[in-house]
C-alpha cells in the first residue's frame, strides 16, 4: 500500500512540474532565434583610400611598410548593391615586413578610426594573400561597451588569395563576452573594427614578407533596425 501511495504521489509531482512549465511557455517567444533575424553580407572597407590604415611592428623587431596596389581577388563576388560598380573597387592593401631577425614578432594593421557595424554581427570575413607563410591572424574588434578582444581569422600558410572567416560568438548574457547592444543604454552601433594583429611563426620571420588585404565584410542581423517603426521616438535626450 505504501508502495501504490509512494507511487501515485511520484506521478503527481511530475505531472505538477510539467504543468508548470507548459504553462510558463511563452508561445510568442518560440522559433524566435530563427524567425526573427535579418541577416546581410555588408561591406565595411574596401581598402580603397589612401591614409585609412596604418601599420606598426616594434623597431626591434623589422621595418614595415603599407600602400595601396591595383588589383582584386577574381573569385571575390560583388554584393548586390555594388553590381555594375566594380570601377569603383580596384585596389587592395599591400604590407611589406623587413625582419632584423628570427623571433616571436608581431605586428598590426590598424584602422584610422574605428569602424562600427550596424545590427549583431555574427562573421567577419577579408580576403588575405598570405604568400604561404605559417603566420597567425586575428581581428581586433570592440564591443558596446569599449571592451577590446580579438578573435582569430586564421593561418596564413596558403598561396595566391584566401578568405579568411571567423565567427563572433554571442555574449551568454548581455553582459560578459562581446556585448553588441543593450537595453539600458540606447540602440547606438555596438560592434566596432579596430584592425587585425599577425604573429610570425618565428621559423619563418626572416628576410622580406608580404601581405595583401582586400574587402572587409560582415554578416550582421539588422532585424531590430529594419523592423523599427520610422516615428519611434530615439532615447537620446
Amino acid at each position: 500500500m505504501k508502495k501504490i501511495l509512494a507511487i501515485v504521489l511520484a506521478f503527481s509531482f511530475a505531472g505538477l512540474i510539467f504543468a508548470q512549465s507548459v504553462a510558463s511557455a511563452n508561445p510568442e517567444t518560440v522559433g524566435a532565434d530563427s524567425a526573427m533575424m535579418s541577416l546581410r553580407e555588408v561591406s565595411v572597407d574596401k581598402f580603397e583610400r589612401e591614409g585609412s590604415w596604418f601599420v606598426h611592428m616594434s623597431s626591434d623587431d623589422g621595418v614595415i611598410a603599407a600602400r595601396l596596389f591595383d588589383g582584386t581577388p577574381a573569385m571575390k563576388e560583388p554584393l548586390p548593391e555594388d553590381e555594375g560598380k566594380e570601377d569603383e573597387d580596384t585596389q587592395v592593401l599591400g604590407v611589406r615586413v623587413d625582419f632584423f631577425r628570427r623571433g616571436l614578432d608581431s605586428f598590426t594593421i590598424m584602422a584610422g578610426r574605428p569602424l562600427p557595424v550596424e545590427g549583431t554581427v555574427k562573421t567577419v570575413s577579408m580576403w588575405v594573400c598570405g604568400r604561404n607563410q605559417e603566420h597567425e591572424m586575428y581581428v581586433m574588434v570592440q564591443d558596446y561597451f569599449g571592451r577590446n578582444y580579438e578573435l582569430y581569422m586564421g593561418n596564413l600558410g596558403f598561396s595566391s588569395r584566401k578568405k579568411l572567416t571567423c565567427v563572433v560568438p554571442p555574449s551568454p548574457d548581455g553582459e560578459h563576452g562581446i556585448v553588441q547592444s543593450s537595453v539600458y543604454y540606447g540602440d547606438k552601433p555596438g560592434f566596432k573594427i579596430l584592425g587585425f594583429r599577425v604573429d610570425c611563426n618565428p621559423m619563418q620571420a626572416r628576410g622580406s614578407y608580404y601581405l595583401y588585404l582586400d574587402d572587409l565584410r560582415v554578416v550582421t542581423d539588422l532585424y531590430d533596425m529594419e523592423n523599427r517603426d520610422e516615428d519611434d521616438m530615439l532615447d537620446n535626450w
